[in-house]
């Protein structure tokens, strides 16, 4: 470039004054572009990187790349496996529940409402009062306060899907306890394949692999009563000697204790005599509680009843030594509750969940029933 722009200088000193001005002008153009071409290299190397490269770039969408999450530290572990729980400052999170008409829905419920207050965070709680057009109108009235979660406790698992799909449709995280659901991201419960065959081999045992047995199944609708009843009958194939008497029981809510009162006291009339009727079994404690009443007031020692949840006036009843019921699997329904809450913190702060959480039932006897009050109640 200097060799060519030396040329015409030289030319332009050698020709008349007529072609040293136009040889002029000829330079100074060809100078202008060499002059655009430098600026234009420098600019270009010295321009910083592109602002779709780094750590803040951004997508075409205009919304942030991914990256690792961030969220703060509460200070606090998880109820189940004591690991660290990320803050919920900030969030809003509905808890929707289908009654708390008992001990097991009250604590369950309740130990949510604690752990997001704990956490950081504010409950937008709802109680159905066990009638599921309210609760399914609960959920509808959360969605349109927009939640950062929303976690349904219970309830039937048919009559529930479509309100919970629209959680879903409304792009709302959606996290359950003790209801199994194709759009909760979360469920929170027992093990209750655990609970039904560990409670059935109970039963079975304590009356000797043989006898009649008398079953409450009214709620085969709610998925965790379903799994306890199925696990049940599962392990009665290996105890050929047992019969259910037919037609089964059919327990209600509400009034379950004076109606499971009632339906054993007609039944004990059926079947007068002993060795007629071994066992009752129920999926839950409250009928079972009915159940034990009436078999208590008729004197009937050869009768055992069993149950499930850990109704406190369920192990009572256990740990006297004169009432027939003989064992209860019993969960821990604050601590299901608090669990659900650690898992939404964890999702909303960008963390990997799993699809289920289980907390340890504890299998209830008359052996052990003043130790269980211990773990059970302290709260």
């Amino acid at each position: 470039m200097l060799i060519t722009v030396k040329f015409y200088f030289d030319t332009a000193r050698e020709g008349s004054n007529v072609n040293q001005i136009n040889s002029r002008k000829f330079i100074f153009g060809i100078l202008s572009i060499v002059l655009l071409l430098i600026v234009s290299a420098c600019t270009q190397n010295s321009a910083s990187p592109s602002a779709t490269s780094g750590p803040s770039a951004q997508a075409n969408n205009g919304t942030p790349s991914a990256g690792p999450p961030s969220s703060t530290d509460s200070g606090f572990l998880g109820v189940v496996d004591k690991q660290p729980v990320p803050s919920l400052k900030g969030k809003r999170i509905g808890v929707a529940v289908i009654g708390t008409d008992h001990n097991w829905d009250r604590q369950a419920y309740q130990g949510q409402i604690d752990r997001i207050k704990e956490l950081g965070g504010t409950p937008i709680a709802v109680d159905g009062e066990r009638n599921d057009q309210k609760h399914i109108s609960d959920i509808e009235n959360l969605i349109t306060q927009k939640p950062d979660a929303i976690i349904k406790q219970l309830g039937d698992t048919k009559v529930s899907a479509p309100v919970l799909k629209k959680v879903h449709d409304a792009n709302i995280p959606l996290f359950t306890v003790d209801h199994p659901s194709e759009y909760s991201i979360t469920n929170h419960m027992s093990d209750n394949y655990l609970i039904g065959e560990a409670l059935a081999r109970r039963m079975f045992e304590d009356i000797g692999g043989e006898g009649k047995i008398a079953v409450f199944n009214g709620f085969y609708g709610v998925r965790v009563v379903a799994i306890r009843y199925d696990m049940m009958k599962y392990v009665a194939k290996d105890y050929p000697k047992i019969e259910f008497i037919e037609p089964e029981l059919q327990d209600v809510i509400p009034g379950t204790i004076e109606d499971a009162r009632k339906k054993v006291q007609d039944l004990l009339v059926k079947y007068p005599k002993k060795g007629q009727l071994s066992a009752i079994w129920a999926g839950w404690d409250i009928p079972s509680i009915g159940a034990a009443q009436a078999v208590d007031a008729a004197g009937r020692k050869d009768i055992k009843v069993y149950g499930v949840d850990g109704d406190p006036a369920a192990i009572d009843m256990i740990a006297d030594p004169g009432s027939s019921f003989a064992a209860d699997m019993a969960q821990q329904p604050y601590l299901i509750g608090q669990a659900a809450v650690d898992t939404v913190a964890r999702y909303l702060a960008g963390q990997k969940v799993p699809k289920s959480v289980y907390v340890d039932p504890i299998l209830v006897t008359k052996e052990n029933a003043e130790e269980a009050k211990q773990i059970l109640f302290k709260k």
